[in-house]
């Protein structure tokens, strides 16, 4: 069976490493190489004009200038090539002190570096007035607003939708999910919604069109099973009452039926406003009586405590599920279209409404300010990772990004040496010849 990896494991426990900059360090390797191998060329260059000089016989005024400035240069060269090397390495792998600085005080780095963070930039002033002109809110309604962006945000809402789906398809997740809904519900009060529904129900005119619908289906099942309803009559009645009294009886009680179901069909009949009346009644019951809220509490319990019930919404939920990872895996998505679409929406219409535009940016500084209540955290955190990283890595990343610019600082070494070697030697003669 392949291992599978978890996305959320640490993949480097003991020792961990930065991640690596990609193709910026192929090009930051290039340069530490030319530049070092500038560097000490020139310092290789000025050792062989200081070795040259010696094969001159009789050395004049000009091979002694030459001389002194090589020599000077090698020395500056050398203890500037020293200085750099020591920063990341041991020079030529010997134990002297002081050397190796940066593997050697990573800690004191990671500690500096998270102290710089939390004073210079984790600041209320700092973050505040970066804030105050950026706009945050309006930018982000206008990137929102752009169909490419949309494409962009339904994109990443598509390709982890199917993950989530699937996610929540694994037997504990729904256990956990059944016990949380299940705890939820148990002391859930559902009388108060159910008694606003049926208000706004019966208000808007709605249990009229229900009532309609009800007494037009009750009127054609008395139609068509009328001979139903004789005979249901004749098997309940005593054995020596005649069949044509049954029949009576029966077309009696359809007739009877038939004279209720039109006069409630009526809308301003006594029977229909006695409904709505009954209707709204329960209405206040339900909203006031504790022992109709309790009835209706418990119902609503054992509904959703049925195996069957709970067997639905499984299967609900699972041929959803299916439903939209089928559809986002096709190329022309209506669910990652209507994404598209709903994203641009949101965008434009926060782009047209400046209360919710300040909202945004009040929840942009509410949560500035958050970060600088937890800069303490934050900067520990920085600390606490510069540690983990191991340390030839971090002296190897840290050289890679700065090394090539401390080759300058060998070049300058070697040219300035040989300058101030050079001025020394005159110096020297004019002072001997004065």
């Amino acid at each position: 069976m392949p291992a599978t990896s978890d996305p959320l494991a640490d993949p480097a426990p003991q020792s961990a490493r930065p991640a690596p900059a990609g193709g910026r360090d192929e090009e930051r390797r290039r340069r530490l190489r030319t530049n070092r191998a500038l560097a000490t060329g020139l310092l290789g260059g000025m050792g062989l004009v200081f070795a040259g000089t010696f094969l001159v016989k009789d050395p004049g005024f000009a091979v002694m200038l030459i001389r002194s400035g090589a020599e000077a240069g090698v020395v500056g060269g050398l203890a500037d090539w020293f200085a750099v090397t020591a920063l990341f390495h041991r020079p030529l792998g010997l134990p002297i002190p002081h050397t190796a600085i940066i593997p050697n005080s990573k800690e004191r780095i990671g500690d500096a570096l998270s102290r710089f963070v939390e004073d210079n930039f984790l600041t209320r002033d700092v973050l505040l007035r970066k804030l105050s002109g950026a706009n945050i809110a309006y930018r982000l309604a206008h990137w929102l607003a752009e169909p490419k962006s949309a494409a962009l945000v339904a994109g990443w809402v598509a390709r982890a939708l199917p993950a989530l789906t699937r996610s929540l398809e694994s037997d504990g997740l729904r256990d956990f999910a059944r016990r949380a809904i299940g705890d939820r519900m148990g002391h859930a009060d559902f009388a108060p919604a159910l008694g606003r529904l049926l208000r706004g129900f019966t208000s808007s005119g709605e249990t009229d069109a229900v009532l309609e619908g009800a007494i037009a289906v009750a009127l054609r099942w008395l139609e068509q099973n009328q001979a139903q309803i004789e005979g249901l009559v004749h098997e309940h009645s005593r054995w020596w009452v005649p069949k044509r009294f049954n029949r009576r009886i029966a077309t009696a009680v359809i007739g009877g039926l038939r004279d209720v179901l039109g006069e409630l069909r009526q809308p301003d009949s006594e029977v229909r406003l006695k409904f709505r009346q009954e209707m709204a009644d329960l209405v206040e019951e339900i909203l006031t009586s504790p022992e109709r809220r309790a009835r209706i509490n418990q119902a609503a319990r054992r509904m959703l405590d049925s195996q069957e019930v709970q067997a639905w919404l499984g299967s609900a939920w699972t041929g959803l599920s299916q439903s939209v990872v089928r559809d986002l895996e096709q190329t022309d998505s209506p669910i990652r279209e209507a994404l598209e679409r709903a994203v641009v929406s949101f965008g434009k219409t926060l782009l047209s409404d400046p209360v919710m535009l300040a909202h945004v940016e009040t929840a942009v500084r509410h949560l500035a300010l958050a970060v600088v209540l937890r800069r303490r955290e934050i900067g520990g955190v920085i600390a606490e990772v510069v540690r983990s990283w191991d340390a030839r890595t971090v002296s190897d990343r840290l050289e890679l990004v700065v090394g090539s610019d401390l080759q300058y600082i060998r070049m300058n070494g070697t040219i300035v040496g040989a300058g101030v070697g050079c001025l020394l030697y005159t110096a020297t003669v004019l002072l001997g010849a004065g």
